[in-house]
């Protein structure tokens, strides 16, 4: 690796390492409180950003939030 790249991966290394723990987090809490694959989504924000967000609010936030506007809750 060229003197170059380290610096660039030491400038982006402190922001990213925060956002993907943030992230994992964030969707393990969540598709906990839903019944969801928690374990699943929290390995899987660990990865990667920010697709996990985005699939989670289509395939359980979004379908959990009108189950429960037609239950009445």
């Amino acid at each position: 690796m060229t003197p170059e790249k380290l610096d660039q991966l030491y400038i982006i290394l402190p922001w990213l390492i925060p956002v993907l723990l943030t992230q994992s987090i964030l969707l393990f809490i969540d598709a906990k409180k839903k019944g969801s694959y928690a374990w699943f989504w929290g390995i899987w924000g660990l990865i990667q950003f920010p697709l996990p967000t985005l699939f989670y609010l289509i395939f359980v936030f979004y379908p959990h939030h009108k189950r429960q506007k037609r239950r009445g809750l």
